[in-house]
Formats: C-alpha cells, sequence, structure tokens
C-alpha cells in the first residue's frame, strides 16, 4: 500500500509471503504477544468510555500522545483477556503509527483489517478492528487539519 506508514507494509509484505492461513494464524498469535497495555503514566482503569473503540467486542481503548517532531505515539488497552486478534491489531498499529508522519498514519485504509486477519473473522470482530484503524486514523486527520494541512499532509492553503 502506498502512503502508509513504511513499518505497516514491512508487516504486510511479511503476511503476505506466509504459505497459508495456519502460519499466518501463528505469526498474528506471536504479534499478540508482543501487545503491552497503556502505561499507567497514560490511563489508569476504569478509562473514559471516549477512548472505546465503538463495535470492538474485545472492549478496546486508544490513546495518543504528542511526539517531538508533530507525530502521535499510539497506546491501547485491550480488557478482553481471550482478545487475540484485537492484541495483534494493537501491536501492529502500535508500532507501525507510533512516530510515522500523521499522513501516512491518515492514510491507512479500513480494509487493512481483511489484509492482516482474512476474510476469515466474524463481522463482530472486523468492525471492532476496523473501530481502532478508525480512531488511529481520525485522530491523525484531526491533527493535520488542526496544523491547516490535508488528509496528504500539504498545506491547505496556496
Amino acid at each position: 500500500m502506498e502512503d502508509v506508514p513504511p513499518k505497516l507494509n514491512d508487516v504486510l509484505d511479511t503476511l503476505a509471503l506466509l504459505p497459508g492461513r495456519a502460519e499466518r494464524i501463528e505469526v498474528l498469535i506471536d504479534t499478540a504477544e508482543r501487545f503491552r497495555d497503556v502505561p499507567e503514566s497514560i490511563a489508569t482503569r476504569p478509562f473514559p468510555k471516549e477512548r472505546l473503540v465503538p463495535g470492538c467486542e474485545s472492549q478496546a481503548y486508544v490513546w495518543w500522545t504528542d511526539r517531538e517532531g508533530g507525530t502521535l505515539d499510539y497506546h491501547f488497552a485491550v480488557e478482553n483477556p481471550q482478545g487475540i486478534s484485537a492484541k495483534a491489531m494493537a501491536a501492529i498499529l502500535q508500532d507501525a503509527c507510533s512516530g510515522a508522519p500523521l499522513a501516512q498514519v491518515a492514510a491507512i485504509p479500513d480494509d487493512v483489517v481483511y489484509t492482516v486477519f482474512g476474510n476469515e473473522l466474524s463481522m463482530g470482530k472486523s468492525m471492532g478492528l476496523m473501530g481502532m484503524v478508525a480512531m488511529v486514523r481520525r485522530e491523525a486527520k484531526r491533527r493535520l487539519e488542526a496544523r491547516g494541512e490535508g488528509a496528504a499532509g500539504k498545506s491547505a492553503t496556496p
């Protein structure tokens, strides 16, 4: 995918090289094991409802913090201990989007969920994972607009 964070493309390229579904599942389980909950310095339980990903069966939450250079660091909580898909998506988004140019983050399409997980996920899981992507992307777009830049990262004024 063009215009998305390079680390996300690296993940997608790796997944594309896997020979089958079983290998993909194994890699995504390993990715979920790398998930680290939002640090207490960012948020503590009970988490505010405005950070809850709408429609996510695993009760995922998303935060962002400013990073030097105008980018963001992304942080996640997944309240369902069995939420392996949500944890894997959170780990991927946190690694790929933290520090990435906001225009690249804003360019991540919803269907990246299907590229990562395949089409075998239930509609409920897919919607929740797409909600995680949407919250990350929405904040990047909001920041770009606040700076007077469009989603492509270019100045809105000539």
